[in-house]
C-alpha cells in the first residue's frame, strides 16, 4: 500500500511540474525543501540515521537547485544576496548532519520559510518577472 501511495504522489508531482509556471516550480521547491528539513529533524530526534541521511541529502539538493536557478546577471544584488542565504542554509543543514543538531535544522527552516513567504507574496501579475530574474 505504501509503495502505491508513493507512486501516486510521484505521478501527481510529475504532472503538476509538467504544467507549472517557473514561479510555481520555485514555490514547489521551497515547499519540498521545508518538508525534507522537517523529515530530517524528525529522523534526528528519533535517532534514525539512515532516514536522516536521505532527507538531508534531498534538502541539500533542493537548496542547491534553488541556488543554481538564480540568474546572477539579471538578478543583480538581489540574486547575490539570495545565493548567500542559500549558502547559509546549506551550511546549517551540513552542521545538522554532522552534529545531529535539530537547532541547526530549525535555523535553516527559519531562513527557508522566510524566503518562501516572500516568494509566495509576489502578486500573480508579477510572476512573469520572477521567471526572468530568478
Amino acid at each position: 500500500m505504501r509503495s502505491s501511495l508513493q507512486s501516486y504522489r510521484k505521478v501527481s508531482l510529475d504532472s503538476e511540474i509538467s504544467i507549472a509556471s517557473p514561479h510555481r516550480i520555485v514555490q514547489m521547491m521551497f515547499a519540498g525543501g521545508l518538508e525534507r528539513l522537517a523529515q530530517s529533524r524528525y529522523a534526528i530526534e528519533n535517532k534514525n540515521m539512515s532516514d536522516k541521511g536521505v532527507f538531508i541529502g534531498k534538502a541539500i539538493g533542493i537548496v542547491n537547485g534553488l541556488n543554481n536557478s538564480l540568474n546572477m546577471e539579471a538578478g543583480g544584488e538581489i540574486a547575490g544576496n539570495l545565493s548567500q542565504l542559500y549558502d547559509f542554509i546549506i551550511m546549517k543543514i551540513t552542521e545538522a548532519n554532522l552534529n545531529n543538531d535539530v537547532k541547526a535544522i530549525d535555523d535553516a527552516v527559519g531562513v527557508l520559510r522566510t524566503l518562501k513567504e516572500g516568494w509566495d507574496a509576489i502578486p500573480q501579475d508579477q510572476h512573469h518577472l520572477t521567471s526572468e530574474a530568478s
